[in-house]
């Protein structure tokens, strides 16, 4: 807020925004009143000068025009002097154009005294209106200030009043979070902390870290976890910085008071099995150790790489480490390029292995395939010759067969049949009778 010392006593006070318009309000009312002032003598006496001016500038039109009358009279008396002696006629004519051009002058200096007297009134009266107007402006502007003052004098009252119930609001809020607090359980004012610490990051998140990871530790497959993670990439993907944070808090009633090194080894654990570069306790225990109160402490001869701070230190440490962490971007690009390298002809190796592998069973299952067909052929060709060795045996019997059936004659059938030759030889005798 602003600071104000007063120049009688030397005393510093601070006032806040609103207090310092309002006396910064007072103090400008008060300089414009006074140029107001000023201003409005300096109209006054604008105003005499111009009207002397118009005087004495139609005193000097006036006698002008008298003089130049005059010049002009005098020449027509030169001029009639001159034809004294004409005839009486053009001595009338004479006098008479003489009169006419008198009345004729006099009438223009009649008319030239009645233009200047308007001019003049005239702008005796454009004067008037301008300084009348003036004047309202002047009302005009008084009133406005009173207005201001009133203004300023009721805004200030506002300000005031506002002011006592804001600091009220406030001791009523600060006595509510203070029996919060003391109502609060341990977890949930370890969440506070992580909380604050997530709020001051993402407030300055897409400004400062805009390809920066922060999320919580969430994987606790290994049996524990860290509270955050950040990690931070270049454009092209490598991995430049890693930490991981650990948020520890306490109440102040609470009976066992815990150390901030109770947690180093637990932290030490989930920022290698997470494959973190860093660790940092974010802690509010042992609030009256001078060692932890100074600032960012390094207890990398305990723990490597392993840091303890305040929480008003979370964003300066995260700072420093991306920082430092910059200077050995090219050095982690060279060796992801070996590592990567290294995969390639590992990977290499492994497919090729597998390869080997998966031709060999092929091989082999072919191999089989092929044996098992060779011995069906051979079982088949065999049950095909047993096959032919049957049929050829069939065809021999068929042919001994067709052999006795040809063989077969009557006299042969009846050899032993004394009958069946009797009835056979009857059948032929009628056959002889016919032919």
């Amino acid at each position: 807020m602003p600071e104000i010392k007063c120049p009688k006593c030397g005393e510093i006070f601070t006032v806040d925004e609103s207090g310092y318009a309002a006396i910064a309000g007072q103090v400008r009312n008060a300089e414009f009143h006074k140029e107001l002032q000023e201003r409005q003598l300096q109209l006054n006496r604008e105003k005499e000068t111009e009207l002397a001016l118009l005087q004495t500038r139609a005193e000097m039109e006036k006698e002008t025009a008298l003089g130049k009358l005059t010049a002009e009279i005098n020449q027509l008396k030169a001029q009639l002097a001159a034809a004294g002696k004409d005839s009486e006629l053009e001595k009338e004519r004479a006098l008479a154009a003489l009169r006419q051009e008198n009345e004729h002058l006099k009438a223009e200096i009649r008319a030239g005294e009645q233009k200047q007297n308007l001019a003049v009134a005239n702008a005796v009266n454009a004067q008037k209106d301008a300084l009348n107007e003036k004047e309202k402006q002047i009302l005009l502007l008084n009133s406005k200030l009173q207005e201001a003052e009133k203004d300023s004098r009721l805004q200030a009252q506002s300000l005031k009043e506002n002011f006592a119930i804001e600091l009220k609001a406030k001791d009523t809020e600060i006595a509510f979070y203070k029996d919060l607090k003391a109502r609060l359980s341990t977890k949930m004012i370890g969440e506070t902390l992580e909380q604050h610490c997530e709020n001051e990051f993402n407030r300055l998140r897409a400004t400062a870290f805009p390809n920066a990871y922060f999320e919580k530790d969430n994987d606790a497959r290994s049996g524990s976890k860290g509270d955050y993670i950040f990690r931070e990439r270049t454009e092209d993907g490598v991995e430049f910085v890693s930490v991981m944070f650990e948020m520890k808090n306490e109440m102040e009633t609470t009976a066992s008071k815990h150390k901030n090194e109770d947690f180093f080894k637990e932290l030490d654990k989930d920022r290698r099995e997470k494959d973190c570069e860093y660790a940092v306790l974010v802690s509010l225990l042992e609030a009256d150790s001078e060692l932890y109160n100074t600032g960012i402490v390094d207890v990398s001869y305990k723990y490597p790489k392993m840091y303890v701070i305040r929480p008003q230190f979370f964003i300066p440490i995260i700072t420093l480490l991306r920082n430092a962490a910059l200077n050995s971007v090219a050095y982690r690009r060279q060796l992801t390029e070996y590592k990567n390298q290294n995969i390639d002809v590992s990977r290499f190796e492994a497919e090729m292995n597998d390869f080997k592998n998966k031709f060999g069973r092929n091989y082999q299952l072919a191999s089989d395939h092929f044996r098992k067909v060779v011995d069906e052929i051979d079982k088949t060709i065999n049950h095909l010759q047993k096959t032919k060795d049957e049929l050829q045996a069939t065809a021999n019997n068929l042919r001994l067969a067709n052999d006795k059936a040809n063989d077969l004659t009557i006299k042969r059938l009846t050899r032993n049949n004394p009958t069946m030759a009797q009835k056979f030889a009857e059948l032929r005798r009628p056959e002889q009778n016919d032919e």
